[in-house]
Formats: structure tokens, C-alpha cells, sequence
């Protein structure tokens, strides 16, 4: 018989032994570990930007470094258009969306209101020249034009929106229209243990149709513009004084609760993550309140990131505001990255810009006075 210490030794080894191999086969939700050329592929070796990421999470996951964040203090936030996907084309994901819902659905009769709405789109979404007030505006509108629809139907609704091709591309659909070098610093950030959400004018139920399949992020994890749900048959009733059933399943409504974007952004975040952000990613100035919250009385190190669409060769950016928007971004303390410069590729080699839309073609006085029973004479904005 071996001496006590010695069974207590072996006893320990085994236990360890038991132990590694079940980490080997269950994983144990341990991401492999890459090197940085395999995880940044689509990125320029050289881009400022990248470098100064892969710098920053080298320093705060290094236990020696004084720079070190526990792995359940490192946040990091995400803008979702212009930051994630596409919004050029010819612009934003959900403009398109309510754009076909008001004027393309056999299954949907928009009102004076709506259609006035949908032209206001149409004369602006191009070239941005929004009026005021119109951000708030169309998210009302949006919530809306689906109010009623159970969130499966909300679901596949977007879903199916998502599977059509991208106006200005071909080899694109919607739902592929995501930035490829994004999604790789989402799963460098994830492979580091990082925590990711996005935060996003959009409604939150689109975000977590769309990233299903595209980014590793749970849907729990998606905050953006809210309208109000309720029970379908709750009618007048209050929500404190109706009681859900077994039977009862939610709808969207027509009430806006919350639009997600500057100031918002950072009450959401505080709402709903209750810690900092160490890192933000963004494109606008609807993403600078986030940024701030990041970058200042933060009790750790943190950094922010701004893309820039200066690229018309594979994209539809502005090459010309590049300088301006650089020098601006850069004043206020973030790190810019640059489409054009920074990224080998944006939407994948077999993605080609057309060069032209089919958005005034498609949505001409004549065709939308045809599906909207002449309500197209109706200019008046909401």
C-alpha cells in the first residue's frame, strides 16, 4: 500500500487528469486562439487602426500589464449601420424595408400618412438631406406600419427581405451585405473574451434577424430602437392590469418606445448592461455619446474606433469628406479606420458595385400612384 501523501499525490493527478480530458472534449466555450494574420485577412497588415486594436487587447488581457480588464469588465459596443453593414446602398437597411412594406406589400394598405412618409424617404434617403426630426419620425413610422404582427411574423418578414438582392450590387443579397473585416474583429474581440453587443437606431428585432448567422452575438446582446409589444388580445387594457395567458402571444404595436441613438444609446446601455464600455465601435455623430461613455471616468483603459465610407470603388462613400471627417474623429480621441485604405476587401471579391440604382425608377409618381390608389399626390411630411 502506498504511504497517504503519496495516494493523496496520485489521487490529485488523477482528478487533474478527469479534469483536462473533459475540458478536451467538451470545450468548455473556450475559443481556439488565432494568430492575428489569420484573424484579420481582410485587413490591410498595416492599417493604423488595426494595429492599434490588436495593441489595446494585447494590454488589457495581459494579467501582468497594468493596463489588465477582467474578462467580465470587457465590453464592447457596436454600432450596427455604416459601422457592421452597409447603408450606402442607396441608403439604410430599414429605409429600404419600410420603403417595400408602404409601397411593394399586396398585404399591407398604408394611409395618407404613411404614403406621405414613404415619398419623404424617396425624395432624401439618396443623397441625406433628411429633414429635421426625421430620424424619430421614421422609426414611429416603422413601428407603425408593422404594428399588429406577432414577433415570428416580424421575423420572417425580415427574413425574407433580407434573401432579395441589394439595389447598386451584384452578387449581394441583403443579408449578406456585412462588413467582412467587422465581423473579423467581432470574433477577435469574442476569441479574447470580450463581451459584445450591439447598439443600434435600428429596431431591435430586425438586429437580431439580421445577425442570425453573421456575427456570433446573442440576440440578449442586441439593443436598438423599441416599439411597445403587448398581448395580442389585451385590447384597452393596461399592461399592469392584464394578465398574459397560455394562450396569449406578443404583437408589436405602433408605439415607439425608445429611438436608439446618442444620448439614448447611453441610457440603454446603462439599462441594460450596467457596466462601462471599454471598447465602441461607430460611424456617426448618433454614435458619439457612446464613444464618450466609453472614453471618459472610466475605471479602466479604453478606446474608439470610427469608420469612415470613403470608398467609391467598392462602395458608394465619399472619398471627398474622408480629410474632414479624419481630422474631426480624430479630435475628439478615436482611432479611424478607413474603408478604403484600411480593408483588403468589404463585402467579398464577388460583390461588384454596379455604379447606378433602381431606387427613383422603382418608387416614379406613376408606379406609386398605380399601387397606392392615387395617395401619391399626398406631400405633405408627418
Amino acid at each position: 500500500m502506498l504511504p497517504e501523501a503519496g495516494g493523496t499525490l496520485n489521487m490529485k493527478r488523477i482528478v487533474g487528469l478527469v479534469l483536462l480530458i473533459a475540458m478536451l472534449l467538451c470545450g468548455c466555450g473556450v475559443r481556439p486562439k488565432s494568430n492575428d494574420q489569420t484573424t484579420f485577412s481582410h485587413w490591410n497588415p498595416d492599417a493604423p487602426a488595426l494595429n492599434a486594436l490588436i495593441g489595446y487587447v494585447r494590454a488589457v488581457t495581459d494579467k501582468a500589464s497594468p493596463d489588465y480588464i477582467p474578462p467580465a469588465d470587457r465590453i464592447a459596443t457596436f454600432d450596427m449601420d455604416g459601422t457592421l453593414i452597409g447603408e450606402l446602398f442607396p441608403t439604410y437597411l430599414e429605409d429600404v424595408m419600410l420603403m417595400r412594406r408602404i409601397f411593394d406589400d399586396p398585404t399591407y394598405t398604408p394611409d395618407e400618412d404613411m404614403v406621405a412618409f414613404g415619398l419623404v424617404i424617396r425624395d432624401h434617403a439618396v443623397d441625406r438631406t433628411f429633414p429635421p426630426g426625421f430620424e424619430y419620425a421614421f422609426s414611429s413610422h416603422l413601428a407603425k406600419a408593422f404594428a399588429g404582427m406577432t414577433l415570428k411574423e416580424y421575423d420572417d418578414y425580415v427574413t425574407q427581405f433580407l434573401a432579395s438582392p441589394v439595389d447598386g450590387f451584384e452578387g449581394m443579397t441583403y443579408a449578406k451585405g456585412y462588413y467582412l473585416p467587422m465581423a473579423e474583429v467581432i470574433e477577435y474581440l469574442l476569441q479574447n473574451d470580450f463581451k459584445c453587443y450591439i447598439v443600434s437606431g435600428s429596431d431591435r428585432f430586425t438586429i437580431r434577424t439580421f445577425i442570425k448567422g453573421v456575427f456570433d452575438i446573442p440576440s440578449e446582446n442586441c439593443i436598438g430602437s423599441d416599439a411597445k409589444l403587448e398581448a395580442k388580445d389585451q385590447g384597452e387594457a393596461e399592461d399592469y392590469d392584464y394578465q398574459f395567458t397560455g394562450d396569449d402571444v406578443l404583437v408589436r404595436t405602433a408605439q415607439l418606445l425608445v429611438k436608439d441613438v446618442k444620448t439614448s444609446k447611453v441610457q440603454q446601455i446603462a439599462r441594460e448592461i450596467g457596466k462601462q464600455p471599454v471598447l465602441s465601435f461607430g460611424n456617426s455623430s448618433g454614435d458619439v455619446s457612446m464613444h464618450n461613455y466609453a472614453l471618459y471616468n472610466n475605471r479602466y483603459r479604453s478606446a474608439v474606433f470610427q469608420l469612415i465610407a470613403d470608398d467609391d470603388v467598392r462602395d458608394y462613400g465619399h472619398p471627398e469628406k474622408g480629410p474632414e471627417l479624419r481630422r474631426q474623429w480624430e479630435d475628439m480621441g478615436f482611432h479611424v479606420i478607413s474603408m478604403r485604405d484600411d480593408w483588403k476587401t468589404i463585402y467579398g471579391e464577388n460583390v461588384v458595385r454596379t455604379g447606378e440604382f433602381h431606387w427613383q425608377e422603382d418608387y416614379a409618381d406613376d408606379k406609386i400612384s398605380e399601387k397606392t390608389g392615387g395617395m401619391a399626390d399626398y406631400t405633405d411630411a408627418a
